[in-house]
């Protein structure tokens, strides 16, 4: 951490919201790298839907993460964007689903939204009365999550609303479920 920190935010609120966004960057380099892996790997008669969908999630994200790192780095902290640092830092497993159909993919990117945006929304709560313009962030970008989390949930419901993936948990059984 630097001895810059912006005016009224103290260097302890600037330390605990870096330590915050770590956890964010790394989670958001990780899911712009699985939306890639899964726009190169999806086939089957959904395709190019699911491909041509896939970029603009990817742009979204990221923007967010530069947005993360430019607000640690405006805070004082060190973004750390390394490979390294991301497999390092990150308390999930590398996405598991290779070549597919598409409808497979969106089985297990559903858990992978949901996994980030419930973090996400944690990060929101924890920042609640302690670092404003960084919750701020934060809840802009959950909205964005949530919105390209509904783009896949949309291949995934059926028409009375139920969700092929619902109560599941894992990339594995989702994939297996919607597919």
């Amino acid at each position: 951490m630097s001895d810059f920190t912006p005016a009224g935010v103290d260097a302890a609120t600037a330390d605990k919201t870096c330590a915050l966004l770590q956890h964010r960057l790394n989670a958001l380099i990780d899911l712009e790298l699985t939306l890639k892996h899964v726009h190169w790997n999806v086939v089957g008669p959904n395709f190019i839907g699911v491909h041509e969908m896939l970029d603009p999630q990817v742009d979204h994200v990221r923007e967010m993460v530069d947005d993360v790192a430019e607000r640690m780095a405006a805070l004082g902290g060190v973004p750390r964007g390394t490979p390294g640092a991301v497999v390092n830092g990150r308390s999930w497993n590398d996405y598991e689903i290779g070549r597919d159909n598409a409808i497979a993919h969106l089985g297990a990117l559903d858990v992978v939204f949901s996994g980030v945006i419930k973090d996400h929304r944690s990060v929101v709560e924890e920042l609640e009365g302690v670092e404003p313009i960084t919750q701020d962030m934060m809840i802009e970008q959950t909205g964005i999550l949530e919105q390209d989390q509904w783009f896949v949930r949309a291949h995934l419901e059926s028409s009375n609303g139920q969700l092929t993936t619902e109560g599941i948990d894992t990339e594995r059984r989702a994939a297996q479920a919607a597919g």
